[in-house]
């Protein structure tokens, strides 16, 4: 029997076959049934190790139902194995790990101790929104990156004169990053987001990037407010191609088609959350994390 097994959560069934494979654990496949009222029965099909299982399942939507799910097979696994470690590629709940508004609950200090108490010991992230979440948990946490893993995805592409760009400030950090990965440089725009409304707006004035290709780098696209914005903007500015390369594709509300209606070219994205941008394989990034 293998020293280790990788538990895959439904969330995360390509991914966890990767891994599996990358760290030579015994795979163990869930079998998911919804009932009617939402709640989820799971049923695991494989040998779980004694020493070590490895649980990978991402939070991503419906959140409060993968989260479950992470939870219940990080339970399970912990009957049989004395070391559990979750491998969470897309943390839900990350931009909730402080309290920005009198009232606000710290959803992240509540996942930190759900973790904690289903029994992993260990907790793996990609990219996770912000690094004081991690801060609440009492177990051990790590944070990977799939910067290298994407900007290795866009050395091979033929670009002209390419620019990594962020969004916005917040971002400056992975744009420095990616541009460092491909040895080439980086800006980052300025926006405003209203904290009641949601609401995006671009403060950059002029930005010299006329018949450049352009890569706009972010760590999660959700409804893709803060891509389309820039995009107009940077077309504006007599841009060439833009290309859009994030960790995280949550694409909601039709994210997807107003992003390419702005005037992207391509998203691509890490396999975290799985879809039709998520070209960009991190199996071996969480491999080294864990081993």
């Amino acid at each position: 029997m293998s020293k280790l097994s990788v538990i895959c959560g439904k969330a995360s069934e390509d991914l966890g076959r990767k891994l599996s494979r990358k760290i030579k654990g015994n795979l163990v496949k869930s079998d998911v049934r919804i009932f009617p009222d939402g709640e989820s029965k799971i049923t695991l099909k494989g040998i779980i190790s004694k020493r070590k299982s490895v649980v990978v399942q991402s939070i991503y939507p419906p959140v409060d139902t993968n989260l479950v799910q992470a939870l219940s097979l990080i339970s399970k696994a912990k009957e049989t194995s004395s070391e559990v470690i979750a491998v969470i590629p897309y943390m839900g709940y990350a931009r909730q790990d402080r309290e920005f508004l009198p009232g606000e609950i710290v959803t992240m200090k509540v996942l930190a101790k759900l973790f904690k108490g289903a029994g992993a010991s260990k907790l793996v992230a990609v990219d996770i929104h912000s690094l004081i979440g991690l801060k609440h948990f009492t177990i051990k946490s790590k944070n990977v990156s799939a910067v290298p893993d994407l900007a290795a995805y866009f050395k091979k592409l033929s670009l002209k004169d390419p620019l990594i760009v962020s969004p916005d400030q917040g971002g400056k950090e992975r744009a420095k990053e990616f541009a460092k990965e491909m040895g080439i440089e980086y800006i980052a725009l300025q926006k405003k987001r209203d904290r009641k409304t949601g609401k995006v707006q671009i403060k950059t004035k002029k930005a010299d990037v006329t018949g450049r290709d352009l890569i706009l780098v972010d760590d999660m696209i959700s409804t893709g407010g803060s891509i389309v914005n820039a995009t107009k903007f940077l077309k504006k500015e007599k841009c060439k191609r833009v290309f859009v390369a994030c960790t995280h594709a949550l694409l909601m509300n039709d994210a997807e088609n107003k992003i390419k209606k702005s005037g992207v070219t391509k998203i691509v994205s890490a396999n975290t959350i799985p879809g039709k941008t998520s070209i960009v394989d991190v199996s071996n990034t969480i491999a080294k994390a864990i081993v």
